[in-house]
C-alpha cells in the first residue's frame, strides 16, 4: 500500500515541555498560590497521575480531566489548601502556550523529508493547544496539511471519530494513512481501530516492554523520528498481520 498521509500526535511526539512543567516549574506555580510542595516528589507524582488521562474510549473532551491531573501532581508533591483548584487550572491553561515547549531536534528534518516525498502531513492532538499557533511558533507553516485537536473536535483519542475527521481533511482513505505517536492506547490503538496503520515512537533508551509483540503484529517501534521515513517505506512488508480488530495494541 502507498502511504499518502502521515498524522502525528503533538505532545511528547513533536514537542516536549520546558522548565515550566518540570518540578521547579510546578513549585513556582504553587508558590504563586501560597502552596508548599516538595520538588523531589515530582517524578513519582507524574507517574501516579498518568492513569487519570486514560478515561473511557468514547469520552468527549473534558478539561476537568487535565485539571484533575495537575491537581493530583500537586497533592502528591505535598500541596494542600483551598487554592489547589485554582493552581491546577492555571497549570492547565498554561499548558496550551507554545512558548513553554521545545521542538525535538528530529522533527523539522523529518517533516521536510516526508513533505518533499509528496506525503500529506497532519496533526491529531488531545491537547487544547491552538494547532495553528503551534505551527507558526515552531515555523512549520507549509508542512502541515491538516490539524485536529480534541478540544475543538469534541472527542479525544482513541475515539475513532477524531481520526476520521483528520482523514477527511486530507481526503485520504484510512488504509493509506499512518498515525505516529508515543501513546500505545491513544495513538496506536486508536489509529488501528480507525483502519489506519500506526507507528509507536518510544524515545526511551530501554526497549519498549511490548516491542516484539507490537512488531510481530505489524506495528513498528522507533526510537527517533529520523527513522520514520525509512520505516514508512517498508510498510508493505511490515504490516501483513495488522488489522483494525487486532488486540495487540490494547494496553
Amino acid at each position: 500500500m502507498t502511504t499518502r498521509a502521515v498524522f502525528f500526535d503533538v505532545d511528547f511526539t513533536l514537542i516536549y515541555p520546558g522548565s515550566t512543567f518540570r518540578g521547579e516549574g510546578y513549585r513556582d506555580f504553587c508558590e504563586r498560590h501560597g502552596i508548599d510542595v516538595d520538588v523531589t516528589r515530582f517524578e513519582q507524582a507524574v507517574a501516579s497521575a498518568a492513569p487519570l488521562l486514560d478515561g473511557p474510549e468514547d469520552a468527549p473532551y473534558d478539561a476537568e480531566i487535565f485539571v484533575k491531573y495537575a491537581r493530583h501532581i500537586i497533592e502528591r508533591m505535598g500541596g494542600r489548601g483551598e487554592r489547589l483548584d485554582s493552581c491546577a487550572r492555571e497549570i492547565y491553561a498554561e499548558w496550551g502556550a507554545c512558548q513553554h515547549f521545545e521542538l525535538y531536534e528530529d522533527v523539522a528534518p523529518m517533516l521536510e523529508r516526508i513533505a518533499a516525498a509528496g506525503v500529506r502531513i497532519g496533526l491529531i492532538s488531545n491537547s487544547h493547544r491552538c494547532l495553528a499557533s503551534f505551527q507558526s511558533h515552531f515555523e512549520l507553516q507549509g508542512l502541515i496539511a491538516a490539524a485536529v485537536s480534541s478540544s475543538e473536535h469534541g472527542f479525544m483519542k482513541p475515539h475513532p471519530s477524531i481520526f476520521q475527521a483528520a482523514l477527511q481533511l486530507v481526503n485520504v482513505p484510512a488504509h493509506h494513512a499512518v498515525m505516529v505517536g508515543d501513546s500505545l492506547r491513544q495513538d496506536v490503538d486508536g489509529a488501528v481501530r480507525a483502519g489506519m496503520r500506526a507507528v509507536l515512537l518510544h524515545r526511551g533508551g530501554e526497549p519498549h516492554p511490548r516491542e516484539q509483540e507490537l512488531v510481530d503484529a505489524g506495528v513498528p517501534v522507533i526510537r527517533s523520528l529520523a527513522d520514520l521515513p525509512d520505516t514508512i517505506a517498508r510498510f508493505p512488508n511490515l504490516l501483513t498481520s495488522q488489522s483494525p480488530d487486532s488486540p495487540i495494541t490494547r494496553s
